[in-house]
């Protein structure tokens, strides 16, 4: 439930409060799509403390939205047709604590207002009904901390000439990425440190070389300060930095450069001034081409020594961002426990482009690097979800061998995965299991007939005279040719002694229904051997286990057992 705190908004108290929180007006920051503030720099402010000062100027385009807004708030409100008004309000989410100021808001909370200092181009952007992109994020946690249906974007002039406003209604994805982005956030702030603060680069002041002077007296005398200059030149191209590293660096070689340049078309000039005096010096000649391919030549290799260093660092911070994702993506595996992270792109080389600066550079790929972690957290969560959802089914576990292609499904969609596998089993196994018992039914008819007409053959032989020598009989026979053990005499069952039970067996069971069926030359199911006493010691997948010391009391048991129904039969 959001907390309504009364501040008023630019009072320090106000401040104290941002400070603390995560506002909805860094968001756009926080996901490094504000023109205003870069994620490092929002990092920066948090891990420190300090903002930037505010200067005259900016102070008075602060005043200008100030009173702009106030002129703009009896239009919004005749727009919502109620009253608006101004609050702040807290929202703690998964340890985060989260706010937003709001130019306005209704007195039921449903509708909020958010006012902004007009430009051309965001007039322009709002009179063909689109909010630029940079402002989404303020707007959809505002409406996420009270829980507001939609809000009223307006931007006005202050001269109250330009007004032009559009309609924000919820974005769940954008709210979704808002609250991830904050929790990479969170997690970077707790391992930030603050590079040292650097000026803006300036190509540092280098000593000026000599003008070069060269004329020919009348004698054919050359007078120059050539030498003088050849030092000096020296002397500058050894301070030029061989392997420039920083922006500093940089700009220092490329005002080298420059300044290389105008020593050669210097030497030129001078060149041709000298021959324009006298046609044929080749002492002169020979002086001024050298020193002109020394400044050129210098030249030349400082500025492929710059191209190939910018290069090179632009390399080595895109290899860096690169090692960095790897790791967090080995760090999530390692969450979830298995390599289940599908490849998640990340295009460092793309967004350094057209990045000239060592800072934009990095604060590029710095800004991609949050943003695939925030992409890739998501993804880890739900494979979280997933996997939990598939051990809840861990005794179909058989069922579900794609566990990795799975477990990125939407977590409704391997709802319904894992109840259409289970359903189509279960009616698998029931229709096996009807059709074991339609078999069992079918050997147990037969059995019954064939005990019938051995009753039958039995009856009929007991009618006819019985012959002076006791033979078996042909019932006798019958019985003992299809079970396989001795027949009895009709009226008298032949109880057979159970064999004594041996004690259990330390090893596991490993006689299975099937080898029982086996040796007795019949079907034997589980149910009949239950019907007999005996219950599986064990179960492997469908296969019911027996101990190998059972086989005698069962074979006892169903020789008993016949004997009984033979009995039952002929009384």
């Amino acid at each position: 439930m959001h907390t309504i705190t009364q501040l008023t908004q630019g009072s320090t108290e106000w401040h104290a409060h941002r400070a603390k929180h995560f506002n909805a007006s860094e968001a756009s920051a926080m996901l490094g799509i504000s023109p205003y503030q870069t994620r490092t720099d929002l990092l920066k402010a948090k891990s420190t403390g300090i903002t930037p000062e505010v200067d005259g100027a900016k102070q008075r385009l602060f005043d200008a939205g100030h009173a702009a807004e106030a002129a703009a708030r009896p239009e919004a409100e005749r727009i919502i047709d109620q009253e608006l008004y101004p609050i702040t309000a807290t929202l703690e989410v998964d340890g985060m604590h989260l706010s937003a100021s709001y130019d306005g808001a209704t007195i039921g909370e449903d509708i909020v207002w958010e006012h902004k200092l007009a430009n051309v181009s965001l007039l322009e952007s709002l009179s063909l009904g689109v909010i630029p992109e940079q402002y989404h994020p303020q707007l959809e946690q505002q409406l996420m901390i009270i829980g507001a249906e939609k809000a009223l974007f307006m931007a006005t002039s202050s001269d109250k000439t330009a007004m032009e406003h559009v309609w924000y209604t919820s974005n769940p994805e954008l709210s979704q990425r808002i609250l991830a982005g904050w929790k990479q956030f969170l997690i970077d702030l707790a391992e930030f440190k603050p590079d040292p603060v650097i000026a803006k680069v300036v190509a540092a002041p280098m000593e000026s070389l000599p003008a070069v002077s060269v004329s020919l007296a009348g004698e054919l005398v050359v007078a120059s300060n050539l030498p003088e200059f050849g030092a000096a030149l020296r002397t500058f191209i050894s301070r030029i930095p061989a392997t420039p590293s920083t922006d500093q660096e940089f700009a220092d070689c490329e005002s080298a450069c420059k300044a290389l340049k105008r020593a050669e078309d210097a030497l030129e000039s001078s060149e041709e001034h000298a021959l324009a005096q006298m046609s044929d010096v080749n002492e002169l000649r020979r002086t001024i081409a050298d020193l002109r391919n020394l400044a050129r030549q210098t030249r030349l290799a400082s500025e492929k020594a710059v191209a190939a260093r910018k290069e090179t660092i632009r390399g080595e911070i895109v290899a860096g961002g690169v090692a960095d994702f790897n790791m967090h993506i080995a760090n999530l595996n390692s969450r979830i426990g298995g390599k289940l992270m599908p490849p998640v792109h990340a295009d460092f080389g793309g967004v350094i482009k057209g990045k000239r600066s060592v800072d934009s550079i990095r604060e590029a790929v710095s800004n991609e690097l949050a943003r695939v972690k925030i992409e890739s957290n998501a993804i880890a969560d739900r494979i979280q979800i997933n996997l939990n959802t598939l051990n809840k089914a861990q005794d179909y576990a058989f069922l579900f061998a794609d566990t990795a292609q799975l477990v990125l499904k939407a977590s409704d969609d391997l709802a319904a995965v894992i109840q259409n596998r289970i359903s189509a089993h279960e009616a698998k196994e029931s229709a096996r299991i009807e059709a074991d018992r339609a078999r069992i039914a079918e050997q147990e008819r037969i059995k019954a007939e064939a005990a019938a007409k051995a009753r039958a053959d039995a009856e009929a032989a007991a009618a006819r005279p019985a012959p002076q020598v006791q033979s078996t009989s042909v019932a006798e026979e019958r019985v003992e040719r299809i079970f396989n053990v001795p027949a009895i005499a009709p009226v008298k069952p032949t109880v057979v002694a159970m064999p004594s039970r041996a004690p259990a067996p330390s090893t596991p069971p490993t006689l299975r229904l099937g080898q029982i069926g086996e040796r007795l030359g019949l079907g034997i199911t589980a149910d009949f051997l239950k019907h007999l006493g005996f219950e599986p010691a064990a179960t492997d997948k469908n296969s019911k286990l027996f101990h190998e010391y059972q086989f005698t009391h069962i074979c006892a048991a169903i020789v008993d057992h016949i004997n009984k129904v033979q009995a039952s039969q002929a009384a």
